[in-house]
């Protein structure tokens, strides 16, 4: 197991280091961004990110118009509307990547990487440096979420810029609210975004939890896809009750109430609490773990 003393030699660095080592100077942020910048994982993440809103607007191109069941359900109005505006288009578009596409894209960016650091085997040499594996973790974890609040920008953006070019800037319309001006449309839809990202956490904190359990990247990641899958479907069964209150999932749709007017909030806080304490949860546990084991590989 790699450690660091506690006692400092002269010029303040750890007894036994070379002079110079700083223990916060390893394993900079800027650094392991250009790392996972250069893999082919991240590079087609964020390719997808901006392929899904084209291969929509595709998709509508072939709309006949015939389709009566875009009414249907609780979420038929974001069907009905998307068409009617660039704003309108963007939050069909998160509509429809929410609940799974960014569930898959997180976990791959929080769940791959450590666990792909441990099977290629250079984990133990990081390690060697030495970087501190609170450090070490800090670093991945931050540059992890930089990826995945990037994945949803990217998303997001492409589909705005392409939704305004080709439905124009018009107001953002829904059955659960009063026609917002776009410039109102657009704070709701940052807020809905910065919702959505907090949820997120959870998604994020679970799969980092695996990535430092396992040295199977896929094992962490599809992990953490599965038990969010496993929350929704539970969240679906009544007769939990109260119970269904305390599953990650079950305030996931909130941004709903985003949309209304008034503003519902009240689910959006629950959300929000509910979120980061599963988050902050995971992520304790994932520091407490990867402290206190054996890396070998």
């Amino acid at each position: 197991m790699v450690g660091t003393s506690s006692r400092s030699g002269a010029g303040g660095a750890p007894s036994g280091a070379a002079a110079g080592y700083r223990p916060s100077a390893t394993l900079p942020f800027a650094a392991e961004f250009r790392r996972q910048a250069a893999r082919r994982r991240t590079q087609l993440a964020l390719a997808f990110m901006v392929l899904l809103p084209l291969i929509i607007l595709i998709a509508f191109q072939f709309d006949s118009g015939d389709d009566d069941d875009n009414g249907r359900g609780e979420f038929g109005s974001l069907i009905e509307f998307a068409t009617t505006g660039g704003l309108n288009f963007t939050l069909f578009t998160i509509f429809v990547s929410a609940s799974f596409l960014l569930v898959v894209v997180v976990a791959l960016f929080c769940g791959d990487t450590v666990a792909s650091e441990a099977s290629w085997g250079s984990l133990r040499y990081l390690l060697a440096v030495p970087v501190p594996r609170a450090r070490l973790l800090a670093v991945k974890l931050l540059v992890a979420l930089a990826y995945s609040a990037l994945a949803l920008l990217t998303l997001a953006g492409t589909a705005l810029l392409l939704g305004t070019l080709r439905y124009g800037w018009a107001p953002l319309r829904s059955t659960v609210a009063a026609q917002l001006e776009p410039g109102e449309g657009l704070l709701r839809l940052l807020a809905v975004l910065g919702y959505l990202a907090v949820v997120l956490l959870v998604v994020a904190g679970l799969a980092f939890l695996l990535s430092v359990t396992t040295d199977a990247a896929l094992g962490a990641v599809g992990g953490a896809v599965l038990l969010w899958i496993l929350s929704s479907i539970l969240d679906q069964i009544t007769a939990l009750g109260v119970l269904r209150d305390f599953l990650p999932t079950h305030y996931s749709t909130a941004w709903l109430g985003l949309l209304s007017t008034p503003v519902q909030s009240d689910d959006v806080v629950r959300g929000t609490i509910s979120a980061v304490c599963y988050a902050t949860l995971f992520w304790g546990l994932a520091f407490w773990r990867f402290t206190r084991k054996d890396v070998v590989s």
